[in-house]
């Protein structure tokens, strides 16, 4: 009859409603094509990031950094945290055991009082008098009636809440990685803006001790050697800096692979590095399903959903079961009773009164919280089309100012050339030869920050589009680390 009136009630539970909403994903503005680019079914986002970062001191950096980066460490932590919050909310469907048991012994005299174990051993002595000894032990069930649909929406907004952690984490995998590479770039860039200036410095300090001598022999002017000596000391100048940029860029880079500041391996040359041949942006679609930062932002507003019938569902009774089933004996004065059976049950229904205007206010904070959710997915939407747009931009046009650059340069180096050649001949004077040597300095310099900003809009475009960092061989890494799979 109890296996009966248990199954009864279970499906009684499971058939019982849900208050509040259930999740459904906002209408957002349609994506059937790129702004500034064709969409295309093919997507570099597919590619692993070691088929894209083909440098090999920065594919040992990146995974240095899945290693050790604290951030992933704490984001890999709070899975853990909301995976057993899961299951505590899991729990509340099932009824919670408790047990008990008691047991005391009194005499009368001035013997020592003792506890009287199971069993019913005898109490009482030789001294006398009246004494007594007793003891119990049960086992309880009790279970809440999920009338209302409270714990199951609990249940609902804690699987949501773990999702949007787990989405979390590639957030902050994606963003790592693409860190890592970009501040690599950088590093690499100015690598190549202090060989650049190095060389310079080194023409400027041939012109200046070239000028001195001139200047001691009366061909120039004091004039001309001043100026020369003061492009030497800028040149200088901007060796210092572009110095200390590479020792803050390495202590940038170490503090993403998780280490104390140090030197950082290089790999390639900045202008040896492979840059694809064509970045195909896929589907503006694709984005609401590889974004993880879109996907995060979903699963936050499936959980405010869920917190609306949670919430909603306080404001009814709540009817919970309770029962036990023990067993108890006694003894007076060496007379003995039991052991026996001992069963309660019971049924209690709680409900708010006073406080029922308190907790309607409370689910019009879940209401609110949920339009700000939704607010907050829409923009992430958007924010990610705009990222991916601007991204686009940058590599097009990136690589239409490197091409552009590169013809400067070298129109800038045979001016120098000629201008230099001139000088020295004595048929042209310091200035055409200080404004030739100026000009390509600044165009080199230019050059080599434009050959960065390609590879890291590549990068850029990576990030924006969802990336491929959830290869089969991450996936793998991160699951033997941080035991998540995706």
């Amino acid at each position: 009859m109890w296996r009966w009136i248990i199954i009864g009630l279970l499906a009684l539970g499971s058939a019982a409603c849900k208050m509040g909403p259930d999740y459904t994903r906002p209408e957002t503005a349609p994506a059937d094509s790129w702004r500034l680019a064709r969409a295309t079914s093919e997507s570099i986002a597919n590619l692993p990031w070691w088929e894209l970062l083909k440098d090999e001191a920065l594919q040992s950096l990146i995974r240095e950094s899945l290693q050790d980066n604290l951030d992933l460490q704490i984001a890999a932590a709070n899975i853990e945290e909301f995976q057993a919050q899961l299951m505590i909310a899991k729990y509340d469907l099932v009824p919670s055991a408790t047990y008990s048991g008691t047991a005391f012994g009194f005499r009368n005299t001035n013997s020592n009082v003792f506890p009287v174990g199971g069993g019913g051993l005898p109490v009482g002595g030789n001294n006398g008098g009246l004494s007594l000894g007793y003891q119990n032990a049960d086992v309880g069930l009790k279970w809440e009636l999920d009338l209302w649909g409270r714990i199951r929406r609990s249940i609902e907004a804690a699987r949501a809440q773990l999702l949007a952690k787990e989405e979390n984490q590639r957030v902050v995998v994606l963003g790592l990685v693409s860190s890592v590479a970009e501040s690599y770039f950088d590093l690499r860039g100015l690598d190549y803006e202090v060989e650049i200036t190095k060389r310079t410095l080194k023409s400027w300090d041939d012109s200046v001790r070239l000028s001195e001598l001139r200047f001691k022999q009366g061909v120039i002017s004091k004039l001309d050697l001043d100026r020369f000596q003061a492009e030497q000391a800028g040149t200088a100048a901007h060796l210092a800096d572009l110095e200390k940029q590479v020792a803050q860029t390495e202590n940038r880079i170490s503090l993403l692979v998780g280490r104390k500041p140090a030197d950082i391996a290089r790999g390639a040359h900045l202008t040896e590095q492979v840059m694809p041949p064509a970045v195909p942006p896929g589907l503006p679609s694709d984005l609401l399903q590889r974004r993880p930062d879109i996907l995060k932002a979903e699963q936050d507003l499936a959980a405010a959903t869920a917190n609306i019938g949670v919430a909603e569902a306080y404001r009814f009774p709540q009817l919970a079961l309770t029962g036990a089933v023990g067993g108890a004996a006694y003894q007076t004065d060496g007379t003995s009773a039991g052991p026996f059976a001992i069963f309660k049950g019971s049924a209690s229904v709680t409900g708010p009164i006073f406080n029922a205007s308190a907790l309607g206010y409370q689910v019009k904070v879940t209401e609110a919280q949920t339009q700000a959710a939704v607010a907050q997915y829409r923009k992430t939407v958007l924010t990610a089309f705009k990222e991916t747009e601007d991204a686009l931009i940058a590599v097009q046009k990136t690589g239409e100012q490197r091409t552009a650059q590169e013809r400067q340069v070298a129109a800038l180096k045979s001016a120098y050339t000629l201008a230099d050649s001139r000088y020295q001949g004595g048929r042209a004077s310091y200035l055409d030869v200080l404004t030739a040597q100026r000009s390509l300095f600044d165009a080199e310099l230019s050059l080599a920050r434009t050959r960065r900003a390609q590879l890291t809009s590549v990068v850029q475009l990576y990030k924006a589009l969802g990336g491929g960092w959830r290869s089969e061989e991450h996936t793998s890494e991160l699951q033997s680390r941080f035991g998540i799979s995706y």
